[in-house]
């Protein structure tokens, strides 16, 4: 009975380790929650770049979710016309698509800013088909140009929808969804074994190295 007993623990156990990790890496969805939850007032700009009727906030954040929509697989690769036209993507391709429907083209934004920052990236070669889809470019380029804001994930109230995030060597959109402790989801692509696109990821990140919003 003992051996029956600790054996059915172990299994138990197991078990529940399993559902937990599942849950960790997102596997399993969390339950959301919205900014009308935690009282928290959601940001609108008082831009519209491209004149559509939508502020850029949101605008930006309904065209992240319309690319994520296509389902990008993930690869690493050069395209001569600097935006994936073929179904695949990056990190870095979450945030220019959302950004160019907005009316943001970082391609042509980040190439002008290079060339008038040369000794800001720290860059040999300056190619401006693949110089925006690089995470570093990137972070570069929004301290020269957008709002910086707090880091700290437990801020709930300065992390709104729209925002951009970026860690060491990753980039993504931050989501108008919130888990349970008020922290909002992360829409950004990392890899061929990603299992959803809107993922509960912030709290579980240490390298966090900025937070951006489109001025």
């Amino acid at each position: 009975m003992k051996r029956k007993a600790a054996a059915f623990t172990a299994v138990a156990l197991l078990i529940l380790l399993i559902v937990y990790l599942l849950y960790v890496f997102n596997v399993i969805p969390h339950r959301t929650y919205s900014n009308a939850d935690f009282d928290i007032e959601t940001y609108i700009s008082d831009v519209d770049m491209d004149n559509d009727g939508i502020d850029d906030q949101t605008d930006i954040l309904n065209n992240v979710r319309e690319y994520i929509s296509t389902q990008p697989r993930y690869r690493s690769r050069y395209y001569a016309g600097g935006y994936p036209d073929d179904g695949y993507g990056v990190c870095t391709d979450v945030v220019a698509f959302g950004l160019r429907g907005a009316g943001y083209d970082l391609m042509e934004l980040v190439d002008e800013d290079i060339r008038n920052n040369r000794d800001d990236y720290n860059i040999d070669v300056v190619d401006k088909n693949i110089d925006f889809r690089r995470v570093r470019n990137l972070r570069v380029y929004f301290e020269h140009t957008a709002i910086s804001l707090t880091t700290d994930v437990q801020d709930i109230d300065s992390w709104q929808g729209g925002d951009i995030v970026v860690f060491e060597g990753h980039i993504g959109i931050v989501s108008d969804r919130r888990n349970e402790n008020g922290v909002p989801f992360v829409i950004h692509h990392s890899g061929w074994y990603q299992r959803q696109y809107e993922e509960d990821i912030l709290e579980s990140r240490d390298d966090i190295v900025g937070h951006y919003r489109i001025s």
